[in-house]
């Protein structure tokens, strides 16, 4: 045992010592949280809003009055007619209309929403936030290739659980947890073992006396110990810093985020087995991990709405499944029997890479 923490001090030494290593390590998350959490958002903010309305009553003055105090919407003109506001919408000088109607006072007549539908996804964001803003009107909604329609519809009062404010960064940090787990713990652990054998000092480290899956093992303690350094600082900056609630408990989070960071470690060693030089490791690492965690893990886009044969190979990509945990646990709070099949599941694949690269393993290196 002494010679195994030998070895898992001198492989911790040697990551210290590097800088650009540390660098990866910690400086990786960081970038991306912020990128992720303030730059890459979806939230609605000051779209730019055309009033049309022929005459300014006091119901109208105050729907309009709640929609510029709002952090949403920024009103920059008021017109007469809805021709004009498609016009400013056309010309990329607005983002949004709203109509009222001549008698919108005497609840005659309601409101009308034209939207710029060039990006579907943000019309209908900016229509919901409208809505939620003017709860008390009647809209229809068009788009700003669509002429003005007579038909109004009553506008629901719209209660959102868990994220009332509708913060991207809910969606996004549970899901970069999982994103960069994954490729620091698998990335750096592949790397690190393939290093050992481009250098020719791994031939070295398995004719001591130590049992070569000790020494596979305390070459992984390290990024075991820093990938759970990396989760505390990740968590911190959710809760502290972009202000994501850690509504479930603490201690379950982190139960299954070190078992995610394990299958990770495996999924490395792995890796590892099939490389020969670092550049080959990187690109595997890449390749296998990077685009499938981003496009087929439901990080960016619903699983649900995919085509069938890329719902069957997400349903391999581990990262799917402890995102689908982390936003349970941190958003929504639940227990950990509500996520017991994403649980189930990780140990499952965890069990079986591990059991895959043990077996790949080859002791006498070629």
């Amino acid at each position: 045992m002494k010679q195994f923490w030998s070895f898992v001090i001198k492989e911790a030494k040697h990551i210290l010592r590097d800088k650009r290593t540390m660098l990866i390590l910690f400086g990786m998350p960081v970038v991306m949280m912020l990128l992720f959490g303030f730059a890459i958002t979806t939230d609605v903010k000051n779209v730019r809003t055309v009033i049309v309305t022929s005459q300014m009553d006091h119901m109208t003055q105050q729907a309009v009055e709640r929609l510029s105090q709002s952090e949403y919407f920024t009103v920059t003109r008021t017109v007469a007619t809805p021709q004009e506001a498609e016009r400013l919408i056309r010309s990329q000088q607005a983002d949004m209309a709203v109509v009222f109607a001549p008698h919108y006072a005497s609840r005659k007549g309601g409101v009308q929403l034209i939207v710029d539908g060039s990006d579907p996804n943000m019309a209908q964001q900016w229509t919901t936030y409208a809505q939620q803003t003017m709860p008390d009107a009647e809209s229809s909604m068009s788009n700003a290739q669509r002429s003005m329609s007579n038909v109004q519809r009553s506008v629901l009062n719209v209660k959102m659980l868990y994220n009332p404010q509708m913060k991207s960064a809910y969606n996004f940090v549970p899901a970069i947890m999982g994103m960069l787990l994954m490729l620091i713990c698998a990335m750096m652990t592949s790397i690190s073992i393939v290093r050992e054998k481009e250098r020719g000092t791994m031939e070295v480290l398995l004719v001591s006396p130590v049992r070569p899956l000790m020494v596979i093992i305390a070459k992984a303690v390290p990024y075991l110990a820093l990938a759970f350094v990396i989760l505390i600082v990740i968590l911190l900056m959710a809760r502290y810093v972009l202000g994501v609630p850690l509504a479930g408990s603490l201690l379950w989070i982190i139960a299954v985020s070190v078992i995610y960071i394990l299958l990770a470690l495996s999924l490395g060693l792995l890796i590892s087995n099939v490389a020969q030089t670092q550049l080959v490791a990187l690109l595997l690492s890449a390749m296998v991990l990077l685009m499938p965690v981003v496009m087929l893990s439901g990080m960016m886009f619903p699983i649900e709405s995919m085509p069938r044969i890329l719902q069957w190979i997400a349903a391999v990509i581990p990262p799917r499944y402890y995102i689908e945990a982390m936003r349970k646990l941190m958003i929504m709070g639940v227990g950990i029997s509500e996520v017991f099949k994403e649980v189930i599941i990780l140990i499952a694949m965890t069990a079986l890479l591990l059991t895959i690269a043990l077996k790949k393993f080859n002791v006498r290196l070629e």
